[in-house]
């Protein structure tokens, strides 16, 4: 046991690590189990790593990520043989709802700490042996692929002439998937028993809601670092369906777009998968959400695409509807925060949100928010003014002419109205908000 207290102290105090020879003695690579791949000193640094920068909320145990170190220090050798007997007991997940940005709510499940970074441990290296096999036109939730890459690759097949989409929702997929298909799956490629013993006890350790723990039969709660990479597995015999079909697809985790030439052909390969998936995965299409359209009638991952040719790539109207609701949010004066702060808030969802949907090639959706911006930042102004006088008193010292600003001060118009006039203008030009750091959409600093 020496070895092992040693490998986790070294783990969690960032020194040194055993000497290779000593790991090599306890545990032979030839003999090597995939279960002492996951808790090799190696992976479960780099697992508590990502598990400490993810930060997240505690678990029904309560215990924060910054507690975890303390935690290992004293447990780990008892947690390490747990593991390597295949009896350890994960703690059931925290149901947490979270509001849809589109409406509704969403149900988290989140793991304890030590869930999480065991979860974490198992996870990477899963994926390396999963990744290597998964379809090219799979992108969400996987090394060196992302939403931009998927959206991308949507905009080839338009290019191809392939303008007509079978845009498919999985109904509550992650409630939805059947535990006994998945572990089948897994199966497959895993030899080491004590792994999916583990990984059938997380899809088992049931959920707290309101103090009562649920046992869970199906599903994989979201909230969990296991549960991306155990979904890309259930749909990959999707993914695979499709090429084995011959067809133009992009799969963006439960977000599938198939591309086809006609309507006539995207309302038989409609039906054929909905019947596939219902049959084959055991889950369910959502007929409402689902469609047969133009894939400029649609979003995919936040964006769609112009109708005209060359088709290209443009924010989503309901993504810019998001946008603005979030920015009105950030920018409610009852929020108490100075100008100054709110700026500096708002200019870190800016920055964020910029640096997903800069990707649009039609930059004149961005210069539009760019100035709808400033024109809230010039009413949240003139609203903390009030009074005529003090309006009258702002404007003059910001360099409006004495006609200007007496007329401004006097008018009847509400603030929102106002905050296009001249006078606004002039007293808050363009090169104030970048004076003041206010992030550019366009020409982003």
């Amino acid at each position: 046991m020496t070895g092992a207290r040693d490998g986790i102290f070294s783990l969690v105090d960032g020194g040194t690590e055993p000497p290779v020879t000593e790991r090599k003695a306890e545990s032979p690579a030839k003999a090597k189990g995939l279960m002492e791949e996951i808790i090799d000193p190696e992976n479960l640094k780099e697992a508590l790593k990502r598990v400490k920068a993810n930060k997240g909320s505690a678990g029904v145990d309560r215990m924060k990520v910054d507690e975890l170190t303390d935690y290992l220090r004293k447990h780990w050798p008892d947690l390490r043989d747990q593991l390597l007997s295949g009896t350890y007991k994960p703690q059931p997940v925290l149901r947490v709802e979270i509001s849809k940005p589109a409406g509704g709510i969403r149900k988290l499940g989140i793991p304890v700490v030590v869930d999480r970074w065991i979860q974490q441990a198992v996870m990477q290296v899963l994926q390396g042996i999963w990744d290597r096999i998964f379809s090219e036109h799979s992108y969400g939730f996987r090394p060196n692929r992302s939403a931009r890459q998927a959206v991308g690759r949507a905009q080839e097949h338009l290019a191809a002439g392939y303008t007509w989409v079978v845009d498919l929702d999985l109904e509550k997929f992650f409630d939805r998937v059947n535990h006994d298909k998945l572990m089948g799956q897994l199966a497959k490629r895993i030899t080491d028993k004590r792994v999916l013993k583990l990984i059938r006890a997380f899809l088992n350790a049931g959920v707290m809601e309101k103090g009562l723990v649920s046992p869970i039969d199906e599903g994989t709660p979201q909230g969990g670092p296991l549960s991306p990479l155990l979904s890309n597995i259930v749909l990959d015999e999707l993914d695979r369906e499709l090429e084995r079909r011959g067809h133009r697809f992009v799969r963006y985790a439960d977000d599938c777009n198939i591309y086809v030439r006609s309507e006539r052909s995207g309302k038989r390969v409609m039906e054929s998968i909905t019947n596939f998936i219902n049959k084959k995965l055991k889950l369910k299409v959502n007929s409402e959400k689902s469609a047969v359209d133009r894939p400029w009638e649609r979003k995919f991952l936040g964006f769609s695409f112009t109708a005209e040719e060359p088709h290209q790539r443009r924010i989503a109207p309901k993504a810019v509807e998001r946008f603005k609701g979030r920015v009105r949010d950030l920018t409610r004066r009852t929020q108490g925060l100075s100008f100054e702060d709110m700026v500096t808030k708002l200019t870190v969802y800016l920055r964020g949100w910029h640096g997903y949907f800069s990707f649009c090639q039609t930059p004149i959706v961005l210069q539009d928010l760019d100035g709808w911006i400033r024109r809230k930042f010039r009413c949240f102004i003139w609203k903390q003014w009030k009074r005529g006088r003090t309006r009258y008193k702002e404007l003059r010292r910001r360099g409006v002419n004495e006609f200007l600003a007496a007329r401004t001060a006097g008018s009847p118009h509400g603030p929102w109205r106002l905050s296009r006039s001249p006078a606004l203008h002039v007293a808050f030009p363009n090169a104030f908000f970048d004076g003041i750091g206010l992030f550019r959409l366009v020409l982003g600093r």
